[in-house]
Order: structure tokens, then sequence, then C-alpha cells
């Protein structure tokens, strides 16, 4: 995206093109509703819902966790200052979770089942698996200063957030309101 944005579009020559491009990059999203495969936190929802072990291969990695709302967020907040003020902010910009939410897998799927309740369990699987980095985070420090943007949900609260829309889900309640309403919540928070 760089040089395809320093080649055609080169903030140095706003003037010229009127174009301002930015790419962003956000962590690990996660949020209710998201059923894609191979993903931590589907397949436990998965697993949990057909009343299964949720199986975890690599309890140890950690990833940028962060839920949804952040990074639509970072991605709003981006679009506004190149709407203002292009040129300043056409460059690359990462978008994750506060330093103090970097946890492993383990915990994350045992923090879900523990605010699942009921049945929820895991287990880890100690078989062969393709190999994957142990440890991965985004640095967002520029984002902070420069866009003034942070992340408002904890990791804890994003899972509280995954708990509340699968039960409705579940139930057959309307979550079309629960996203609404954590929205708000959302968008109420510091």
């Amino acid at each position: 995206t760089s040089a395809y944005r320093k080649s055609f579009f080169n903030p140095k020559n706003y003037v010229a093109h009127g174009v301002s491009l930015a790419s962003a990059r956000a962590g690990n999203v996660i949020g209710g509703g998201d059923w894609a495969t191979d993903r931590l936190i589907p397949d436990c929802i998965r697993a949990i819902l057909n009343g299964e072990k949720i199986i975890i291969r690599n309890p140890k990695a950690i990833r940028p966790w962060q839920h949804v709302l952040e990074a639509l967020s970072g991605y709003l907040t981006l679009a506004e200052k190149l709407y203002g003020d292009g040129s300043k902010y056409a460059e690359a910009w990462n978008l994750g979770p506060n330093d103090e939410d970097a946890k492993p897998v383990e915990w994350i799927v045992k923090e879900l089942c523990e605010k699942w309740g009921e049945s929820a369990s895991y287990e880890i699987d100690k078989g062969e698996h393709p190999h994957e980095a142990h440890y991965l985070k985004l640095d967002c420090s520029k984002a902070k200063t420069e866009l003034g943007w942070h992340p408002r949900w904890s990791l804890e609260k994003a899972i509280d957030s995954i708990v509340e829309w699968t039960r409705a889900f579940a139930d057959k309640r309307d979550d079309r309101e629960v996203c609404l309403r954590q929205i708000e919540e959302y968008s109420k928070s510091n």
C-alpha cells in the first residue's frame, strides 16, 4: 500500500490529486456473531452450543485480541482524520489492544468457559500441529498519540459481550437489539 500510495496518491501532491489513502491493520478481531471456521472464538462457541468440549492446539500462543467495535472505532477515527486533513494522516496505522490484554489462547478459552458456565469445558490437543508464531502484537502507539484513538474495552469485557450476544442468539432473542445496546455501551465508554 505504501508504494502504491507514494506512486499514485503521494501526500506531497495532495493538492493535485485530492486523494488521501491510508491503510489500517487491526488485531485479531473477536465479537458475537462471528461464525468463521478455524478461528478461536467461533470454534469455541460452536463447541459450546453443540455441547462439545473445546479443543485447543496452541494454548500459550498470544495474539492481539480485540473486540470488533475497537477496530471499527479506529477505522472511523482514521476516516474522520483523513476527511479533515487527509495528507497528514495518509500512511499506515496499527489498531490493536492495550498491552495488558495480550493474553494466551488458554486464558481466553478458560475465561470464555467460566463466563459461559454450565457444561463449557476445554482440553489441550497435544498432537502435532503446523507451526504458528508464539507471540503476535501490534504497536498502536502512533494511533494513540496522532489519531487520539485508544482501545475502550478490556479483553474481559470483549468476552463478556460475546457471551451476552451468543446467549441471546441461542435463546432466540433479538440479537440485533443486543448489538445496538453493545454499540451504545461502547460509544459511552471512555
